[in-house]
């Protein structure tokens, strides 16, 4: 496995294999790897001839209040995973690279519509931050396909939006969600949870999937999802959403139009503590 930091190297070992034919997957990650990233890399593996791995934490998707300087940092443990697995390529940048002029000052990314809706309400500016950084890394890769997990569902709408509406020849991948053995959606940031809020976490995704059958039993949308809610601030988190959407437009759902055979998915945040957790359950009303 090979490692770099410059743009300049990464692109002598795309060039070497894109003249021979071979293809790249490519899979963006802010590092402190589990298996959820590492399954994203699984898939990298099956579609691709080379396998490209980023990461670097982007500054430019975290507001002020929010926890970049925290957020955490596991290079050597990151490349041991990665190694094992038979990546070919960990391109690491730091911001000089990334952001040369500054990230106040850089040309940006922004996809209309998706950004500013859901998470983008509570997390103004986040989306720009990742279209921004995916584009340039995309730029800088060149990959034929790159892998995204579905946990952060509406960035991977973002990321479709953008590669659809930019003409880029790149084939996005979403993976499904990998979860521990009680529910918990994997997460770099689990690892701020002290024994107690371990513990109920889990009732992040069991409420989702209260909703869901409350919903799939009659019960209105809206009557669901304030439920699921009521349930989370007892068991002490503090909801910042919980909303039922049609999976490609992320629109909002209401009880009076007909949901029968339509793809269906419902998102939350809530923190629990001082960790902000997200989740999604996709489901179909019969």
């Amino acid at each position: 496995m090979d490692t770099c930091q410059q743009v300049g190297q990464l692109r002598k070992f795309v060039d070497r294999w894109k003249t021979s034919g071979e293809t790249i997957a490519f899979v963006p990650t802010m590092g402190n790897l589990h298996h959820g990233h590492l399954s994203l890399v699984e898939i990298a593996l099956q579609k691709a001839s080379r396998v490209v791995v980023s990461i670097y934490v982007n500054p430019m998707q975290f507001s002020p209040d929010e926890d970049f300087d925290s957020y955490p940092r596991t290079l050597d443990d990151d490349l041991d995973k990665l190694r094992s697995m038979d990546v070919d390529l960990v391109f690491t940048p730091d911001d000089a690279m990334i952001y040369p002029r500054g990230k106040s000052r850089t040309t940006f990314i922004e996809v209309p519509g998706l950004s500013h809706i859901i998470e983008g309400e509570f997390r103004p500016g986040f989306f720009r931050g990742v279209a921004t950084v995916v584009m340039k890394l995309f730029n800088m890769v060149q990959p034929d396909i790159a892998i995204f997990g579905e946990k952060d569902y509406q960035q991977l709408l973002v990321i479709r939006q953008m590669v659809a509406d930019l003409n880029l020849p790149i084939e996005i991948i979403g993976a499904e969600i990998k979860r521990e053995a009680d529910g918990l959606a994997m997460s770099s940031r689990n690892n701020y949870l002290d024994s107690a809020e371990r513990e109920n976490s889990r009732l992040l995704s069991e409420s989702l999937q209260t909703l869901r059958h409350n919903i799939e039993q009659g019960m209105s949308v809206k009557q669901a999802e304030a439920d699921c809610c009521a349930a989370l601030l007892r068991h002490g988190f503090i909801v910042d959403y919980v909303t039922t959407c049609e999976t490609g437009t992320l629109k909002q759902v209401s009880d009076e139009q007909p949901m029968a055979n339509t793809e269906l998915i419902v998102l939350a945040a809530a923190r629990l503590g001082k960790t902000r957790l997200i989740d999604n359950l996709k489901f179909n009303v019969r």
